[in-house]
């Protein structure tokens, strides 16, 4: 099973990303945050974007991606639509595809400032799916 999905919280959202690897719950976690600004359908996969991350938890390490990729949408004012992550002990190894935000074709929703703590989870189900979500600061 792998997908994406929101929920809310509060005046925040919630990111979800369910997949058959931790590594896929991951790509589908930052699907999801690209989903909080825009339908990720409508976002070229143009331009890669590489990413080197390193910490001591999965959960901690969830947070920095999705952080870092909150700091290249707002740097290289894009957003990405596809993903491809790898992890080896407590280092991310990832690709992002996406474009420049086109306002008239992407109609961005709202700006995400950062990833949070907060319903912060990286887990196991029994049925072996992965979990990787947590909420976004909007």
């Amino acid at each position: 099973m792998v997908r994406w999905e929101l929920f809310h919280h509060g005046a925040d959202m919630g990111v979800r990303g369910a997949g058959r690897s931790k590594a896929e719950a991951f790509e589908q976690a930052a699907t999801a945050l690209t989903g909080v600004v825009t339908d990720p359908a409508t976002v070229a996969p143009s331009t890669v974007v590489e990413f080197t991350r390193q910490e001591a938890d999965d959960e901690l390490l969830l947070v920095d991606w999705l952080n870092a990729l909150v700091y290249e949408m707002a740097t290289r004012r894009m957003l990405f639509s596809r993903f491809e992550v790898a992890i080896e002990g407590d280092t991310l190894h990832a690709k992002a595809w996406g474009e420049a935000v086109d306002v008239a074709r992407h109609q961005p929703a709202v700006e995400v400032k950062g990833a949070t703590f907060t319903e912060l989870q990286v887990r196991r189900d029994p049925d072996g799916t992965w979990i990787a979500q947590c909420v976004v600061d909007v």
